[in-house]
């Protein structure tokens, strides 16, 4: 694949046969993807769980989205080492409309997201990623990492929080509220297994942290509920209905059936249903989802290609982030992306294809059916201090601090502002202020890079000789609306007091509609004035957007040379002919 087509290509299942039909897949490739898959899907299980409870439903939803949506991505998807299921940055949006709209909205606000991703990828969007400045995806994922830190706050202390408010500030005073009647051996088991994250990377073992300070948070909690903590756990809080109308508690040891997301419990307990009154309501919410979906999941791909040093197709996997998105919703699985960090250690365990992906999603499924009675002791403070440890991970607060240490005062601004509208307010919000300020931050950098000078002087005007009153003015920039208006208006005022002079525009790479109109006003005022234009040197761009406008040389008024030494040669030869000015 050539250097940018893979962000124009659109190839159905891409990844997969690339690695798999096109390349020769071997025995030996299959047990290193079996290995790497392995792997992937033991980290998986209790991060998709815990993603599940964060975003406010249930924690199958989460198993039943890994193992649903991660084998449909990376079969279909464009980045073969990639691995999708509930990511950390979706928490932020979900929690809101699961607490609004149940599990049927937030279904259907998913399968609606998978729709857009699709139209996305046929639409050939993937490649507007580049466009995306960094001082914004560091402000957003900063941003929601402190969102996500707060939700966790209630379960890592064990207090009593019914409900979360919509508003940050809201939610920040009701926790300050209750912080008070915390619960102490909560509070212990969810600082151990953070301690345990925190130390257990220095034994430089291939095993992963979080898996350990599960297990030993785990352990602790069932010993401190022997002695009578009370500490909640995944079996305590959530339960279940069996066939025969009894209850289970934790998660159901049994595969999701198909049900259709409009049938699915809305947030007071009846089907959500399905209306265009109900579309309209979730739209901007699916919109939300898709954007943040597309972001993460092909930056996760170029993450991923800087480390392996393959391409990956970005529409391809918009596909295949889509249709995993309209399908898991059918089977109860929520919103799934692609994970970096899920994905990066996929990469380090040896994976050679989306076969490792595959191979993941069927451990979640091994797990969710064979597991299920262990899974539900999982302590609530425990998977609070996972999600704690994850909302830190995605924030690159290293990253974002050497930014604003740094960086220009523009970009600084933009991510402060991301920063701040994605916590106080609203991620799409938050997104789509970031990229236009960045964007007329840009712009007005440009502008102010634009610049008229006077190189009468120059030694190599001098040379050739000019006659009395004219002057050579050069253009450095590009000549867009933002620019063009105070360039032009300066070179009225300084050929007020000229015959004539020489525009140098070799240095002038883009002349837009609004330059072309403030060339044609300065055009104006020096035929008012008496004043000659010569005008050298334009380059592809900005000459043909004159030969589009039909901007003809007009004599006595304005003349175009293709050179600037012909421009000079002709105006040079009218010091002995004087009577022809």
């Amino acid at each position: 694949m050539s250097h940018r087509a893979h962000l124009f290509s659109l190839r159905f299942a891409h990844a997969f046969r690339e690695a798999c039909v096109d390349e020769r897949y071997t025995g030996g490739r299959f047990l290193k993807d079996l290995m790497a898959g392995v792997t992937v899907g033991i980290i998986a299980i209790p991060l998709a769980m815990a993603l599940a409870i964060a975003s406010g439903v249930a924690p199958q939803y989460g198993l039943y989205t890994a193992f649903i949506a991660g084998f449909v991505i990376a079969l279909f998807g464009g980045s073969r080492y990639s691995i999708s299921g509930p990511t950390a940055a979706f928490v932020v949006i979900l929690y809101p409309i699961a607490q609004n709209y149940g599990l049927g909205g937030l279904l259907l606000a998913t399968l609606m997201s998978g729709v857009l991703l699709v139209i996305m990828a046929v639409m050939r969007l993937g490649r507007f990623i580049e466009y995306i400045p960094e001082s914004v995806t560091l402000g957003f994922t900063g941003g929601i990492a402190v969102v996500i830190v707060t939700l966790q706050v209630g379960d890592f202390f064990g207090l009593t929080v019914e409900a979360m408010p919509e508003h940050y500030w809201d939610k920040l005073a009701l926790l300050a509220q209750q912080l008070p009647a915390l619960d102490s051996m909560s509070t212990l088991v969810a600082t151990v297994t953070l301690a345990v994250m925190l130390i257990w990377p220095r034994f430089k073992t291939a095993v992963p942290p979080h898996l350990p300070a599960v297990i030993i948070g785990s352990f602790l909690a069932l010993w401190l509920n022997a002695n009578g903590a009370g500490i909640e756990t995944i079996g305590s809080r959530f339960s279940y209905l069996l066939p025969d109308g009894s209850t289970g508690a934790g998660i159901p040891p049994f595969l999701p059936e198909f049900i259709w997301p409009w049938q699915q419990l809305n947030a007071q307990g009846e089907p959500v249903g399905f209306s265009w009154s109900l579309i309209q309501v979730l739209l901007p919410a699916a919109f939300a989802i898709a954007m943040l979906g597309a972001i993460e999941s092909l930056l996760c791909a170029v993450v991923l290609d800087g480390i392996t040093g393959k391409r990956h197709s970005a529409n391809s996997e918009l596909m295949g982030q889509g249709i995993g998105n309209i399908l898991v919703p059918f089977f109860g699985g929520i919103t799934a992306t692609a994970a970096i960090a899920r994905s990066a250690a996929n990469y380090r365990a040896g994976a050679e294809s989306p076969v490792a992906g595959m191979i993941h999603a069927l451990v979640v499924l091994l797990a969710l059916v064979s597991l299920a009675g262990i899974l539900a002791y999982l302590p609530m403070p425990a998977m609070a201090a996972l999600l704690v440890m994850v909302a830190w991970n995605m924030s690159e607060a290293p990253k974002a601090v050497h930014l604003l240490k740094t960086a220009p005062r523009s970009d600084v601004l933009v991510f402060l502002t991301c920063f701040s509208l994605t916590v106080v307010l609203d991620m799409v919000i938050a997104i789509t202020t970031g990229v236009l300020l960045a964007a007329v931050l840009f712009m007005r950098e440009m502008a102010q890079m634009t610049k008229v000078t006077d190189i009468t002087d120059n030694k190599r005007v001098r040379q050739v000789g000019l006659p009395s009153g004219w002057r050579v003015f050069k253009i450095n920039g590009p000549m867009f609306f933002a620019a063009a208006d105070r360039v032009f208006g300066e070179l009225a005022e300084l050929s007020r007091q000229t015959r004539g002079f020489v525009l140098y525009m070799d240095g002038v790479t883009v002349l837009d509609a609004g330059g072309l109109a403030a060339l044609n006003k300065l055009i104006d005022s020096c035929r008012e004035t008496g004043t000659e234009v010569v005008i050298a040197d334009l380059q592809f761009q900005p000459l043909r957007t004159l030969a589009r406008a039909g901007l003809k040389p007009e004599p006595g008024v304005s003349s175009f040379y293709p050179t600037l030494d012909e421009a000079l040669t002709t105006v040079s030869a009218r010091r002995t002919a004087p009577q022809m000015l």
